[in-house]
């Protein structure tokens, strides 16, 4: 089932252009590209995503790694993970969120849309909105 999501997730990503990420108006507030760069809304760079899982912030830092829709720490604490309905968890399997795999919709545990992030691969997705690895 991971290979279906991730493969899912990998069609959902453009590799050659960034797709924008927005807040629950609707508004951007930043891009992830297909080669995993994240930007915030000023077009600066907020951080990374490497091709072998690895999530870096701005300074090129490790913050956190990503393994088959698990999300580590820099320790190896599993502090997340996403099921392949796009029901994203804590590391205690409490649920923080959805991601709507059809249509990047992002919401909140009380379903409330906190926003939107279509074309990016929803480990991403989750690392950005719910584990907040590029917060300034």
């Amino acid at each position: 089932m991971t290979v279906v999501v991730l493969a899912l997730a990998g069609m959902m990503a453009t590799q050659a252009s960034a797709q924008v990420l927005r807040d629950a108006d609707f508004n951007s507030i930043g891009r992830i590209n297909g080669n995993g760069v994240v930007r915030n809304e000023s077009g600066r760079s907020a951080g990374m995503f490497d091709a072998d899982g690895t999530v870096r912030d701005v300074k090129g830092t490790a913050v956190g790694v990503i393994k088959e829709l698990e999300i580590f720490d820099t320790e190896g604490t599993r502090i997340g993970y996403i099921n392949p309905d796009g029901t994203v968890r804590d590391g205690e399997s409490n649920l923080l969120g959805y991601i709507n795999i059809n249509d990047g919709k992002v919401t909140n545990a009380a379903k409330e849309t906190i926003g939107f992030a279509r074309g990016v691969r929803v480990d991403w997705i989750a690392c950005y909105y719910f584990f907040h690895f590029f917060d300034k």
